[in-house]
């Protein structure tokens, strides 16, 4: 088995595509005419969006994200975590935990997407 996608469901799909390219610098990879599911080119694995009505039409009952409370989160690497958490919070991005220096070596930081979930920026481990 091999990880596909993670597919996060948000209100406005096209809204949260053009966040995470302006925030994280991730290239928009597909966004269906009907607006309701589009994914980010990630590398080999996709980050996806679907809109909360889609699935709720699907007979899900998707819940709000909550970045204090949050059941999970995304990770993106990246070797300055400091200006990609800068560059987050000026996209919009809800600052959650400035960069720090992890005890492992590994640097992060936290910030909050507009729909609530919660994003680690951290540099690559090993």
């Amino acid at each position: 088995m091999q990880l596909a996608y993670t597919i996060l469901y948000v209100e406005n799909v096209a809204a949260s595509l053009a966040f995470y390219s302006t925030a994280f610098g991730l290239e928009r990879k597909f966004l269906h005419e009907s607006g309701d599911f589009g994914e980010l080119a990630t590398g080999t694995t996709t980050l996806a969006f679907s809109s909360r009505q889609l699935m709720r039409s699907l007979g899900k009952n998707p819940q709000l994200a909550r970045p204090e409370a949050p059941c999970f989160e995304i990770a993106l690497s990246t070797p300055d975590v400091p200006a990609a958490y800068a560059q987050a919070v000026q996209a919009g991005a809800k600052a959650v935990q400035a960069p720090e220096q992890m005890p492992w070596g590994q640097t992060v930081a936290y910030v909050a997407d507009p729909d609530g979930f919660l994003v680690e920026l951290c540099t690559p481990m090993g």
